[in-house]
């Protein structure tokens, strides 16, 4: 960074008071004020329907905004759940030099701070949601940065996963992890069309409000691909013996090998859980701690049965 170039990650309340007086004057009066600091970017509350969305801490969210800009407009209409509909695209500027989004709020509190309490609802909730989401993606829609694809491109990142999550002293039953992970492996992989994916399904992007399901946030990794990878919350997001009931919820009716490959993204999401949470118990850059707790409880009911629901 230059001496004339602005530190994008000093983003605060005046900053986005003068992208909105420069780009969109009759948003600026609104209040405003901070919402999240998630992974890629910051989230703002706008009065009471909207919401500011800015980059900050990678550089690949301006792509990610940009891809949720051009498609969530026409899928959201048919989601059961809220979600944060793009309604204005803020353009870079010599102020902030990185696109930026206005869209709708969706209430509620991240699920990694507010679990479940209504496991059967959730369940039902989350799989008309997923049914809704999970249609064949038209030519040219995006695809996953390393999602949606077959299981064992993410072999090493597996390998590497668990032995750093053991040496931690974060899984007291490696080689049961393992065999959920081989099982998985083994399962034929997805021959269908690709289908429109979330691909990030995890505690922190989907809110709940009253111990259910109340929307799902943060499309960046929207892509086409297997629909393991999302029929994987079931294990991520619900509590313990409401897999099943997602699973028979949605349609159609997955099959064992979807549902073992499942099983497979969900001990990746699990393994990253532990690593993020573990850094945040220890105040390491990057770290949430309230992620820890969704993960451990994830690989406890995925190794409870290695090869079941």
């Amino acid at each position: 960074m230059t001496a004339t170039e602005p530190d994008i990650t000093d983003i605060d309340e005046a900053l986005i008071r003068d992208l909105l007086r420069e780009q969109y004057p009759d948003l600026a009066d609104r209040p405003l004020k901070l919402g999240a600091l998630g992974w890629d970017n910051q989230v703002w509350r706008l009065g009471d329907d909207m919401a500011v969305r800015l980059p900050w801490a990678t550089e690949s969210a301006d792509q990610l905004l940009l891809k949720e800009h051009t498609w969530l407009p026409a899928l959201a209409p048919r989601l059961p759940l809220p979600v944060p509909v793009p309604q204005h695209l803020g353009e870079p500027s010599e102020r902030f030099p990185r696109p930026w989004l206005i869209t709708t709020w969706v209430p509620g509190e991240p699920a990694d701070r507010a679990p479940v309490t209504r496991g059967a609802e959730a369940a039902v909730a989350l799989a008309a949601f997923l049914t809704a989401l999970h249609r064949p993606a038209p030519e040219g829609a995006p695809t996953g940065r390393d999602r949606g694809g077959p299981l064992a491109d993410h072999a090493e990142g597996f390998v590497r996963g668990l032995a750093s999550a053991t040496e931690l002293g974060l899984i007291p039953d490696p080689d049961a992890v393992q065999a959920v992970w081989e099982d998985a492996v083994a399962a034929p992989e997805w021959t269908g069309p690709p289908l429109w994916l979330h691909a990030d399904l995890h505690p922190a992007n989907v809110l709940t409000r009253n111990g259910t399901f109340s929307g799902v946030i943060d499309f960046g990794d929207l892509c086409a691909g297997d629909p393991a990878y999302d029929l994987a919350a079931a294990w991520i997001l619900l509590p313990d013996g409401a897999a099943d009931i997602l699973h028979e919820a949605y349609r159609p009716t997955p099959d064992p090998a979807t549902l073992r490959r499942a099983r497979g993204c969900a001990v990746l999401r699990a393994l990253a859980g532990l690593h993020i949470g573990h850094a945040g118990d220890h105040g390491r850059p990057g770290g949430k701690s309230t992620w820890g707790p969704p993960a451990h409880a994830s690989l406890r009911r995925l190794v409870a049965s290695p090869t079941g629901g």
